[in-house]
């Protein structure tokens, strides 16, 4: 059966021009190959083969992983009274294997490091927790010491808020009655035989339990402290066991997860049980250098319960973004009550505010970087994930739980989205930013990313590295067939804007080379009329290749000028005649791929030019293999791979060609 004919950007019979016109598609007959058409018959073989086809639809496995996913979230809200304690003493663990691993390093034995390790813990947790209850008892006992200034600060908000809206619906409902008409009269109440004949109330009925006995009251008190300490319990058991069995735990996940793949999953598991391990004991550290400075601070200023609020400062600090500041208002809200005066609330604030700029923006970009793994977005969001799943337990545990997921994204390919939605790397690349601004018509932010990347980067890279590669996926959409002529032409005109406002970078930080040794001198071409003809190609965004090629050769200080693909056709290369050019850029995005029409174009160009120097570029194949744009017998046709090479390339063109060549006319 006859193959039908499908249209190619890249040849020469293509159904689509340059301008991006569509034309009728229509099955050809067959026609009998020679010589002169072999070139045609490869390149409609290259174009079948260079055809981008949309993405697969959605498959059976994406319906399995949201099942999946709502299957987990679902074990998680009912499983929580057996899953948090692992989850618990899995954390714990991660932050007593340093400690552990130090310990054995004094020649200790595990079991004795294990143990020595968790009786720290115990202690600590058990001196923090009387430390918090003694403030607790305090704080209670003096609050009728401040029962009245509580009441004066009351009643001055009330005043404030609640007495003046109260006033202002008075004056409201007493305006309205004044134009609301008198209602009509009651009804008279019935009296005699039908006062009898009235429904009787019912008498309402009073149910008294019966007084608790003292067993009854003892558990009611002491069942708030025996479940944590059921908890507590557990959690230290099952710390021992991981602490004592994280080899054979490693090399049941290696089993479980990886076997075929042991380099790949023994890298991860160390990897991640390293950035946690490292993460969470700095976490620590600063939180409770954070809650030690606070307690002293409030301490001084007045404030009860100074290490009360110190110690919950710490416990909510790993909770970022938000959880200090929820203690800072707990307290600020205390010394506000606590004094007639606003004196202690404000100093209160401004010395939360000063410790958290100092532990935020100096101590933790020391110990663990500025970034925690997690996107601001994404720690509030998982707050409240986990605190709904979990409760206060789940709020404390948000951060720590989410980072391991992200971590575990990057090694897992099922659970790799987590870590583009939750993670704070960028979630597209460069390249892929700046077409996604072109394909939402937004060129002020394609050049404000422009002004930002430019900073760090010479401005020759960012059309390499940025423009064109976002261009590559703007050309597969254009032989996809998705982009419509108008947007295309808005594209085109968008980055033919940003060229023509790049044109004043200063590039001068980034002429020296990263190591400072050596500095880039530009090619010296002498200025005696010569120029660069730069041609594109028929491609869609060909002509702004060129206007870029251009602006590189003239900041390189190698004079040149442009042309259009069509003038070049329909002269024939005869422009040439008109301008003092000595030699030629062929510029364009399909050159990797060798299309009909650009060999011909080479091809052409050659015939007017046998001894003109032809550079062309910006995605061509090595010498060896670029088939019909350059062979090891034509010397004066030079490919580059890169901007960098071209514009070398044309300037080393410039430089080398013979006077009596340069003059010669074609």
């Amino acid at each position: 059966m006859r193959e039908p004919y499908l249209p190619h950007e890249s040849d020469d019979r293509s159904g689509r021009d340059g301008r991006g016109r569509v034309a009728m598609n229509f099955p050809l007959p067959p026609e009998r190959p020679n010589a002169g058409q072999a070139g045609s018959a490869q390149g409609a073989a290259d174009s079948r083969r260079n055809r981008v086809f949309p993405p697969s639809t959605p498959t059976v496995h994406t319906l399995a992983s949201v099942i999946t996913g709502v299957a987990v979230v679902c074990g998680l809200y009912f499983g929580s009274a057996v899953l948090i304690p692992i989850t618990l003493s899995v954390l714990l663990s991660f932050l007593l294997a340093p400690l552990v691993n130090a310990l054995r390093r004094l020649r200790l034995p595990q079991f004795l490091s294990i143990l020595i390790a968790v009786l720290m813990t115990v202690l600590a947790l058990a001196g923090v927790s009387a430390l918090i209850a003694a403030q607790v008892v305090q704080l209670a006992a003096d609050l009728p010491q401040y029962q009245e200034a509580i009441e004066q600060k009351i009643e001055t908000v009330q005043e404030k808020t609640v007495g003046r809206a109260d006033s202002l619906m008075t004056r409201a409902a007493a305006a309205l009655q004044r134009v609301t008409p008198t209602p009509p009269p009651s009804p008279p109440q019935p009296r005699g035989r039908a006062a009898r004949n009235q429904p009787q109330q019912p008498m309402p009925v009073e149910v008294h339990t019966p007084a608790p006995t003292p067993m009854q009251l003892a558990q009611k008190a002491f069942a708030p402290v025996i479940a944590p300490l059921e908890t507590g319990f557990i959690v230290l058991v099952v710390t021992i066991f991981i602490l004592l069995q994280r080899e054979d735990l490693r090399d049941r996940l290696i089993s479980v997860f990886g076997s075929d793949d042991l380099h790949r999953t023994t890298t991860a598991i160390n990897d991640a049980s390293e950035r946690l391990s490292r993460y969470f004991v700095a976490q620590l550290g600063v939180n409770v250098s954070v809650g030690a400075v606070l307690a002293v601070g409030l301490a001084g200023i007045g404030v009860p319960g100074a290490l009360l609020f110190g110690a919950v400062a710490a416990l909510l600090r790993f909770v970022p973004y938000i959880g200090i500041w929820i203690a800072a208002v707990m307290a600020t809200l205390l010394a506000a009550a606590i004094q007639p005066q606003w004196t202690m609330a404000v100093w209160t604030l401004i010395f939360f505010i000063v410790v958290d700029v100092v532990a935020g923006q100096f101590a933790e970009p020391m110990l663990y970087g500025r970034r925690s793994g997690l996107s601001p977005l994404a720690v509030v969001v998982a707050a409240i994930f986990w605190s709904w799943l979990w409760g206060p337990i789940g709020l404390v545990l948000s951060t720590p739980l989410t980072l391991c997921i992200v971590t575990l994204g990057r090694y897992v390919d099922r659970l790799n989205f987590l870590t583009i939605l939750l993670g704070d790397q960028p979630a597209l690349t460069p390249a892929q930013t700046c077409y996604q601004r072109l394909l939402a018509d937004d060129p002020h932010e394609a050049l404000l990313q422009a002004d930002r990347l430019l900073v760090d980067m010479p401005l020759i890279d960012y059309y390499e590295q940025v423009v064109f590669e976002g261009l590559r996926f703007a050309r597969n959409d254009v032989l996809r067939g998705v982009l419509p002529a108008e947007q295309l032409a808005r594209i085109n005109q968008a980055l033919l804007d940003i060229v023509e406002d790049l044109e004043s970078v200063d590039d001068s930080r980034h002429t020296a080379r990263r190591k400072g040794e050596d500095v880039e001198v530009p090619v010296e071409v002498p200025h005696d009329g010569r120029l660069v003809l730069c041609v594109p190609g028929r491609g869609a965004f060909d002509e702004v290749v060129a206007a870029i090629v251009c602006q590189l050769l003239l900041r390189a200080r190698i004079p040149c000028t442009a042309t259009t693909y069509d003038d070049v056709r329909n002269t024939k290369a005869g422009m040439v005649d008109a301008l003092d050019i000595h030699a030629i850029c062929l510029v364009s995005l399909d050159a990797s791929e060798s299309p009909p029409y650009l060999r011909n174009l080479v091809r052409r160009v050659r015939e007017r030019a046998p001894d003109m120097p032809i550079v062309v570029g910006v995605r061509a194949l090595r010498r060896d293999e670029g088939i019909g744009i350059a062979t090891n017998n034509d010397t004066a046709t030079h490919l580059a791979a890169t901007l960098r090479d071209l514009v070398e390339e044309c300037g080393a063109a410039m430089v080398r060609q013979p006077e009596a060549a340069a003059r010669q006319r074609m």
